[in-house]
């Protein structure tokens, strides 16, 4: 049971994140692996369509959003009535210069309050020597600071957003993690990664979730998905599982509810995700 002991709650409420945390076993993370490799093969994936809500064009990233394991620790942080609101991979090529800036996950999100906690699954090893997740601890106890749009070509994030403020590199904490381990980061936690020099890939996947009194305060239209408990609030539209991957059904749901993850996401800036 991946259930979170009291005083790994506390240790999340007071730095902001719990690592690591075994959700999957390593046999499970080399299935998903091969099932992610054998996709990415497949020529069939739309653009974009790893970075932004897979679980909703893929079955097994449903299977993944939905693991017990998973949702019991989640539980602890954020409650019983749990949504997914996104899904995205963070992969890595060997010896490739692609990065995470210091940044804030809420920062052009939307949502409000700030009761949100991303789950970020290993599916390889993510360790110092290809680039892993390294965190600020206890930034997530002050308000969102200001961010600047890049852009670069090789930031992983939508917007290549960095944030404006120094950073004391000095206290960051690398997550480093095995195949199937987890970890748990808060909403508003300063964190990023160095590229991958190392001939080891990296593979990742963050599930968004966010409990279901929270809020899309942007003034647009968003959707999440029910994962569990039960849904009082309606905040957000519910979106559909896939039935098969990469369905007609499946492709054009993802299209539609991606296109307004978008507007939002990518307000302000006159440009398209």
């Amino acid at each position: 049971m991946a259930c979170l002991s009291p005083e790994a709650i506390r240790q999340y409420q007071r730095d902001g994140y719990f690592s690591p945390i075994r959700v999957l076993s390593a046999a499970q993370a080399t299935g998903y692996r091969e099932r992610l490799q054998g996709i990415e093969k497949s020529g069939r994936l739309p653009a974009g369509g790893l970075r932004s809500k897979s679980h909703l064009l893929l079955t097994w990233v449903d299977e993944i959003v939905r693991n017990r394991e998973v949702l019991d620790a989640v539980e602890g942080v954020i409650g019983p009535d749990i949504l997914a609101w996104g899904t995205s991979f963070f992969i890595k090529e060997p010896r490739n210069a692609s990065f995470v800036s210091w940044h804030q996950d809420l920062t052009y999100w939307g949502l409000d309050p700030a009761d949100i906690v991303t789950a970020w699954i290993a599916l390889s090893e993510s360790s110092s020597e290809n680039g892993a997740m390294r965190v600020i601890p206890g930034t997530h106890t002050t308000e969102v600071a200001p961010h600047k749009d890049t852009f670069a070509e090789n930031n992983l994030l939508s917007r290549g957003q960095e944030i404006s403020v120094e950073v004391d590199e000095a206290k960051a904490v690398t997550l480093e993690l095995e195949p199937g381990q987890m970890s748990l980061h808060h909403v508003k936690l300063i964190h990023g990664s160095e590229p991958n020099p190392s001939d080891k890939r990296r593979v990742g996947l963050a599930i968004r979730y966010i409990p279901t009194y929270v809020r899309q305060v942007a003034g647009m239209t968003d959707s999440a998905m029910l994962v569990r408990g039960t849904d009082a609030h309606r905040n957000f539209h519910a979106e559909e599982r896939p039935l098969a991957d990469l369905s007609d059904a499946a492709l054009a749901h993802h299209a539609r509810v991606v296109g307004e993850t978008g507007r939002i996401l990518m307000r302000g800036t006159g440009k398209a995700m």
